[in-house]
């Protein structure tokens, strides 16, 4: 992750869930089993010392939390 989550994650919506999610056995390996789901929300990042808005993509599972953020795109 090459950026700082500053503020709350909002507008959070479920991508995929389950069986849905195209990298389900990497994540399995990696993190365990879990009931994974991809999901998608915005939120201020710090990046190169600038504090921008950007819609993050993320995975997450019970009892194993959220993981690789990914940023997608800036929305200011």
């Amino acid at each position: 992750m090459d950026f700082e989550i500053v503020g709350d994650l909002s507008n959070i919506e479920t991508i995929a869930t389950g069986r849905s999610i195209r990298d389900l056995s990497r994540l399995r390996r990696l993190y365990g089993r879990g009931h994974w789901k991809k999901m998608k929300g915005t939120a201020r990042i710090r990046r190169d010392g600038r504090i921008r808005l950007a819609e993050l993509h993320w995975y997450e599972a019970h009892g194993i939390g959220k993981k690789e953020f990914k940023r997608k795109r800036y929305l200011d």
